[in-house]
């Protein structure tokens, strides 16, 4: 029985919205579910492999900013040479591990590309200007996050004091009693500390 009040359906939506919600002819219910199963799969693994394509060093590294400026100061210290051959990339230190965390990190990302355009930081010239903006982005978003992906190779319950120097473990104590985090103490030791004129010299410990 036909509903004379009904309105006959009109705009591109309303029509999609109506082939959606008849049975289709041609295919079962079961041969779409299978397709868009296949899809969902295909779009899946094409969305992760693009992920973690740009989710190493040779990729980071590809951008002459970074090249040029704190890779260059990121290849003499420890986290790349050492004597155990353990090498913590850029990925280790600035990407989440964890699925949402990552893909929310990429997303900020964008920020990046943008100003990459723009050529905000394209000469060392710029980059000496900005590094401290640069460098306090960083260190708030670690401190936000509880330094988290340092704690991906270092950790307060791993680490063995009595393996530490007298300092180390002066500071490791104090600043598991107060609640500290890596990055708290631990600014510059992975690249060179930019003009710190404007903030307490006493915050920073174990550069390099």
């Amino acid at each position: 029985m036909t509903d004379n009040n009904s309105k006959p359906c009109e705009g591109t939506l309303c029509r999609l919205w109506t082939v959606l919600k008849r049975p289709s002819v041609t295919y079962s219910v079961g041969t779409l579910l299978v397709i868009g199963f296949i899809a969902g799969i295909i779009f899946w693994g094409g969305f992760n492999t693009a992920m973690e394509m740009t989710n190493n060093e040779e990729f980071c590294i590809s951008c002459h900013e970074m090249r040029d400026n704190v890779f260059q100061e990121y290849k003499n210290t420890i986290h790349y040479s050492n004597r155990t051959g353990v090498r913590a990339t850029c990925p280790d230190c600035h990407v989440p591990k964890e699925w949402h965390h990552k893909v929310v990190r990429k997303i900020q990302a964008t920020n990046e590309l943008f100003h990459k355009a723009m050529g905000t930081i394209d000469t060392r010239e710029k980059f000496l200007e900005h590094r401290l903006e640069l460098a306090k982005n960083v260190w708030r978003a670690m401190k936000k996050t509880d330094s988290r992906e340092c704690r991906n190779c270092h950790n307060y319950e791993y680490m063995d004091f009595a393996e530490q120097g007298r300092r180390a473990v002066a500071q490791h104590s104090r600043g598991l009693e107060e609640g500290k985090t890596c990055i708290d103490c631990h600014k510059g030791i992975a690249h060179e500390l930019p003009d710190m004129r404007e903030i307490d010299p006493s915050a920073v410990v174990g550069s390099n």
